[in-house]
């Protein structure tokens, strides 16, 4: 597994980020490109990793978001960041943030998600939601998510035939990889993300004892807080005006307003005039905004006696080489 690590170092970390990437992207995307001294000023330690055949990173055919979470507790816990760690998702790489707040929800001190992907198929859907969710995709991804989820193994074969992917080569075979990850079971809901206090045992024991406070409950789900930013539109600019244009085609807005009703205790920021790529990518007003809204006021780095400030009073962010985990 390849990581690469942005920020300041670790005995100066008061905040730590994991941002496992997107679709075509990879370990060196990131926050792109996020300024070294807007993570200086945070005390920000930032690691970005390659998802398993991206990159430098092995495959792994028989993953799934379970072994995509245990991948992530063997990182942090390899290069020693904090007991717990902040986790930015953007589109299709929410699906691996959705699924740390699921199993390592211990470890999560909280979530930023941007357009987040949601498994189009996802049962608690409603009817509105789901049909908001696919009217908005052509007729040929509609055939392409069929073939996903009916054919699984023959999706290789079924998405490089000129009727799906109009023959697009190499970027083609990794969509129709990423895509048969997207469209097969998550192996959870959303909806098991929401706190709910479980007790164990069932019968009159159980019962005796939770009439008198001693019951042996826990609480499940992910109870830290969650930041969804919703980018909705597209700005276009004409020669007269700028003007609103269509709605996100790679995550409909349908899919942030579900997250909104299964889990209430959800932050959503509304961006109508932002679109897929806009918000998140170069714009160091955007990622100050990103921060301000997680972690309120800038507090710098955490600072011990041996440290000494550089000339101007605060210290230099560190960014260290790419490494590897065997």
């Amino acid at each position: 597994m390849a990581y690469h690590e942005l920020g300041v170092s670790s005995d100066k970390a008061r905040i730590s980020i994991i941002a496992p990437h997107g679709f075509l992207s990879s370990r060196l995307a990131g926050i792109p490109p996020i300024s070294a001294s807007l993570l200086e000023a945070f005390g920000v330690r930032l690691v970005t990793y390659d998802l398993p055949g991206f990159g430098e990173s092995d495959p792994h055919p028989n993953r799934s978001l379970n072994s995509s979470a245990l991948d992530m507790l063997y990182l942090v816990d390899t290069v020693a960041l904090n007991d717990k760690f902040w986790i930015v998702g953007y589109s299709s790489g929410a699906m691996h943030a959705w699924a740390a707040l699921k199993y390592i929800p211990n470890r999560i001190a909280g979530a930023a998600m941007f357009a987040p992907m949601v498994n189009p198929y996802e049962s608690s859907m409603t009817k509105e939601e789901m049909s908001r969710t696919w009217e908005k995709w052509t007729r040929r991804r509609k055939l392409m998510y069929y073939l996903a989820r009916r054919f699984p193994k023959f999706l290789n074969y079924f998405y490089r035939q000129s009727f799906l992917s109009g023959k697009h080569g190499q970027i083609d075979k990794w969509l129709s990889l990423l895509l048969g990850n997207k469209v097969s079971k998550w192996g959870f809901s959303l909806s098991d993300l929401l706190p709910q206090r479980k007790c164990t045992g069932k019968g009159i024991l159980p019962w005796f004892r939770f009439m008198y406070s001693q019951a042996e409950c826990e609480i499940t789900g992910f109870v830290g807080p969650i930041h969804i930013w919703q980018l909705s539109g597209l700005i276009i600019f004409s020669s007269i005006t700028p003007k609103q244009g269509m709605d996100d085609q790679v995550v409909p807005p349908s899919m942030t307003d579900y997250v909104a009703r299964v889990l209430p205790n959800a932050v959503v920021h509304k961006l109508p005039e932002e679109g897929h790529f806009s918000y998140f990518f170069f714009c160091d007003k955007c990622h100050k905004e990103i921060f301000s809204t997680l972690f309120g006021s800038p507090q710098g780095p955490i600072r011990t006696d041996q440290q000494k400030p550089s000339k101007d009073g605060a210290e230099e962010a560190s960014a260290s080489p790419d490494h590897t985990l065997r």
